[in-house]
């Protein structure tokens, strides 16, 4: 008695993946994961930036989203320095792009 090949036939048993598959499947995925940049509105930049301006000149601790394509970013510390010229500011001894802050409050 022969068994019947069903499904897949000759691929049903095989369980090999190409590397070239898993790397395809792994930008797939990290693709759908991908985040869309937010836009601020006039006021909100507004708020952004007097909070981040509060922060450097009252030595306060500010939480600032930031945009990030992958993950959801927050920066917790007391903004040290701001670089408009290169529209950056400094955090805890690191930099990060200005244009990518999301929301900011200052924390009392």
């Amino acid at each position: 008695m022969r068994k019947k090949l069903e499904g897949n036939g000759i691929w049903e048993s095989s369980r090999m993946m190409l590397p070239e598959h898993k790397v395809a499947i792994n930008e797939h995925e990290k693709a759908l994961r991908k985040r869309e940049r937010v836009e601020l509105d006039e006021q909100e930049w507004e708020h952004v930036a007097r909070s981040v301006t509060e922060s450097l000149q009252q030595q306060q601790p500010i939480t600032l989203r930031l945009f990030h394509p992958l993950e959801e970013l927050t920066v917790i510390g007391i903004v040290e320095r701001i670089d408009q010229l290169r529209g950056r500011f400094m955090v805890d001894g690191e930099w990060f792009p200005i244009q990518d802050i999301e929301g900011a409050s200052v924390q009392e």
